[in-house]
This record gives structure tokens, C-alpha cells and sequence, in this order.
């Protein structure tokens, strides 16, 4: 299973981005909306706040977006605020206007990136205008749209299963302008879900941009 590059994570990502073949993945990051961590926002699973920089990931050359316009489905299909098409149309300022809200409860967004691609990176933006932490966060990929058969979880802190996924073992986190990266490992699928639970500001469940890094599978 992948996680968040956290403290835990340095000295993996540190090593990875010294093996022969790979190079460091360089992201576009937004603004930063909010600054430091605000002291009402408290969770015993929370991610402990890492010193400085986010190290990068370490990745094969020549990866690249491969969500970048391509079709959202939700499984609320009539957003509240936004359109769908907002999850990977490039804009992931997370100012008013740039993000989709959808209905409360255990919700998701789905991607199809039109082909199954070796996956080596999914960085997730769910809204950093206002520190926040999303709950039952789980990021699925599959190459079947229906999530029925071969799904492979790279990240899930549902700690209670109250979403029905299975338990997590991955920290909180607050939502910032450096999103939440997780390490993909180089799966292979065509379709990315993101489910989440509403968030300590409300019960709704956001997105602002989801970006996967990738590149067309050497296995036929």
C-alpha cells in the first residue's frame, strides 16, 4: 500500500531518488491559501507536521499527467457547487470557483484516463483555501469502471471502515497548496476513485484537482 509522504517517508523517498533510472517528480504547485497548522484542528491519526520542503518522488522519465481533461463521473451525479470537469481541468488555485461540491456522506469522484497506463504518482487537491481534513479518505485505481474486480488501494485513512472499503492504516492529514501525493508504484489501470466523507468545516465533499502521472504500460 502507498502512503502520504510524510516524516515516515523521507529517507524512501531520499533513497528512490537515487536509483539508477528514475528522476525527481516535479510538481506545479498552487499558492498556499493558509499558513501553519491551525490549532482547533486536532485528530489522534492526524499526520505529525513534517519540517520544510515535501521531498520529491522519485520516478521513471517521462511520466505525465495523464488526467489532464479527461471525463469525471461522480457518484453524485448533480453537484452543488461546480462542475465535474473541474476535478482535471488544470486549475488547482482553490480559490472561489475552482472546485466541485458534491452531496454529504460517503461520496466519490471518478477519472477515466481513456487506456490503462502505468501509474507512478496521484496528487489530490480537495479544497486548501481553508485548512480542513477530509475523512475516510481512499484513493482507488481499477481497469474496470465499476470497481467490482481487480482494485488496487494506494491510500485509505478510514480508520472505522465507516465508508465500507476496509480499514485504513494512512494518517489525517489538513488539506494545503501541496496536496496529497501518494506513491503508485507503477500499477497498471485506466480508472482512479477518490472517495471521502465530508471534512471538519461541513459534510460536504470537494475537489479542486486531481492529477496522475503516468505513462503508457510496457506489458501489452
Amino acid at each position: 500500500m502507498a502512503a502520504v509522504l510524510g516524516l515516515t517517508a523521507i529517507a524512501a523517498c531520499a533513497a528512490g531518488e537515487a536509483t539508477p533510472g528514475k528522476v525527481p517528480l516535479v510538481l506545479e504547485l498552487p499558492k498556499p491559501r493558509f499558513l501553519g497548522t491551525p490549532a482547533n484542528l486536532t485528530s489522534p491519526r492526524l499526520e505529525k507536521p513534517r519540517p520544510g520542503r515535501r521531498p520529491d518522488l522519485a520516478v521513471p522519465p517521462g511520466v505525465r499527467n495523464v488526467a489532464l481533461r479527461r471525463p469525471v463521473t461522480a457518484s453524485d451525479t448533480a453537484p452543488t457547487l461546480g462542475e465535474l470537469s473541474q476535478v482535471t481541468d488544470g486549475d488547482k488555485e482553490g480559490v472561489e470557483g475552482s472546485y466541485v461540491e458534491i452531496g454529504p456522506g460517503p461520496q466519490y469522484f471518478q477519472i477515466d484516463l481513456g487506456q490503462r497506463v502505468a501509474i507512478y504518482a496521484i496528487v489530490v487537491w480537495h479544497y486548501h483555501a481553508q485548512a480542513r481534513i477530509y475523512h475516510d479518505v481512499v484513493v482507488q485505481v481499477c481497469s474496470d469502471p465499476t470497481f467490482a474486480k481487480g482494485v488496487h488501494t494506494l491510500f485509505n485513512n478510514d480508520f472505522d471502515n465507516s465508508a465500507g472499503l476496509g480499514v485504513g492504516r494512512d494518517p489525517e492529514y489538513i488539506d494545503t497548496h501541496e496536496g496529497l501525493l501518494i506513491d503508485a508504484r507503477g500499477v497498471e489501470a485506466r480508472y482512479v476513485r477518490l472517495y471521502s466523507n465530508g471534512n471538519t468545516e461541513n459534510d460536504y465533499n470537494h475537489c479542486t484537482e486531481v492529477e496522475v502521472y503516468g505513462k503508457k504500460p510496457t506489458t501489452p
